[in-house]
Order: C-alpha cells, then sequence, then structure tokens
C-alpha cells in the first residue's frame, strides 16, 4: 500500500480575491448647503430684474391708436401693426434679458449645479410675470371708456398695452436656461478623470508532488506533475 499524499493546508483556503483596478472614493453629497443659497440668491435677483422688463416694454413697445365718435370707440388705422409690435417687443426683450442673465449666472458661479439651473428657470419666469404685470401698469390705462370721454370725441388715444401671446412669457426662462448649459459644456470645469492601475490577481497555490505513476496529485484534480519532480525508488514507501 502506499501513503496517499495530501496538498498543503491552503488548498482549502478560496483564492483572494483581485482588488478592483478602479480607486474607490468617498460619496459626496449631491447638494450642499451654499449651492442652495445659490439658486435661491439667483432666483431672487432675477425676480427684481423682472421691473426693468416692464419698464422697458412700457417705453419700447409700439402704440395703438383708437378714436371715439362720442358712442363708441374704435381703432384709428384697422391695418395698423402695432398689436403685434407689442408681442413681438416683448419677445425680444426676454430674449436679450434671458442671454444677460445666463452669462451673470455663469461668470458668478463656473461650476454649475442643479440649484444654479433651476434658480434660474424660476428666477426667471416670475421675472416675466413681473415685466408684464409691471408693464400693463406703467402703459396707458385700461380703462378705455373713462380715457375717451376725457379726452373728447374724434380725439385719438393711446390703447392700454396687451400681451397677446402668453406665450412669450416663457421665452426668458427657456432661452436662460439653455444659453447656461451650453455656456457650462463649452467652459464650464472637467471632472478629473479617474486614475487607472491594474493589478494581477495573487498567484495561487502548489500542491505536494503526486504519487509516481498518477497523472495528478490526489484530491488537487487537474494538477499535473512539475517536470523534474519524480518521485524515485529510494522515495518509495516499504511494502508490505
Amino acid at each position: 500500500m502506499t501513503e496517499a499524499v495530501t496538498p498543503y493546508d491552503k488548498a482549502d483556503q478560496p483564492p483572494l480575491p483581485s482588488p478592483s483596478p478602479f480607486p474607490e472614493s468617498s460619496p459626496e453629497p449631491v447638494l450642499s448647503p451654499a449651492d442652495i443659497r445659490d439658486g435661491a440668491a439667483i432666483a431672487l435677483v432675477l425676480g427684481v430684474a423682472g421691473v426693468l422688463l416692464g419698464v422697458l416694454w412700457a417705453w419700447l413697445a409700439p402704440r395703438v391708436q383708437l378714436v371715439s365718435n362720442g358712442e363708441a370707440v374704435f381703432l384709428r388705422n384697422t391695418e395698423s401693426e402695432a398689436r403685434i409690435g407689442a408681442d413681438a417687443t416683448f419677445f425680444l426683450l426676454s430674449a436679450g434679458l434671458g442671454v444677460l442673465s445666463a452669462v451673470a449666472v455663469f461668470l458668478w458661479r463656473r461650476r454649475g449645479g442643479v440649484p444654479q439651473v433651476v434658480g434660474l428657470a424660476a428666477g426667471s419666469a416670475f421675472a416675466a410675470l413681473v415685466g408684464w404685470r409691471v408693464g400693463l401698469w406703467l402703459g396707458p390705462s385700461p380703462d378705455v371708456v373713462a380715457v375717451a370721454r376725457r379726452v373728447g370725441k374724434s380725439v385719438p388715444f393711446d390703447a392700454p398695452l396687451e400681451l397677446m401671446a402668453h406665450g412669450t412669457l416663457l421665452v426668458w426662462p427657456m432661452v436662460a436656461v439653455i444659453v447656461h448649459l451650453a455656456l457650462t459644456a463649452l467652459w464650464g470645469p472637467r471632472d478629473p478623470a479617474p486614475a487607472m492601475s491594474v493589478s494581477w490577481p495573487a498567484a495561487g497555490y502548489y500542491a505536494a508532488p503526486a504519487a509516481p505513476g498518477s497523472d495528478a496529485a490526489p484530491g488537487v484534480p487537474g494538477v499535473q506533475d512539475a517536470p523534474g519532480s519524480a518521485v524515485g525508488p529510494q522515495d518509495q514507501p516499504p511494502r508490505p
């Protein structure tokens, strides 16, 4: 009989897992109090800037002329495009202020971030509403009948401002967000690329030499005898 040759004790231990090639990084908070304060400050400043839109709209918008015959009020020029011009003026002013606000926010905080974009969109939308109401308040009186009675018969007077296309209220926030995202994508800070490290798995364990005449070591299938590890006659156990 021959004695069974068993592998080392390390054969019963599982191989060590190979380390990950990517370095582990500690999780960072998505939103910080500073980012939230920046977004709130942007929304507040833009909301106040809506007063400028109202002042410019009431000053630059073309006027629609009305006239009274003593019984009713009519348009002085039925082919006038002044009513469309008021909407176009509001559109152009909103687009220009949207570009200016996006550039100002980007120059103030180049790193970008979700709170800044949300504050920019919310503040711009509120500013458009403020500008609309301020322009109506600063424009001609909305009481057309009282004005017609005051000026008299056949005397032209200005009609109140009116925004017929209410979709222009979205021009400022849409332009501001698009321009800000474009500026951030082109000239914003870039995240550093993760360092790549290559690590090889730990070497496996070695089994004891197998008995002569066998193709593999007992208990370890698939392990061939290494060259020069044959067992000689002097190493064989005594026969009974």
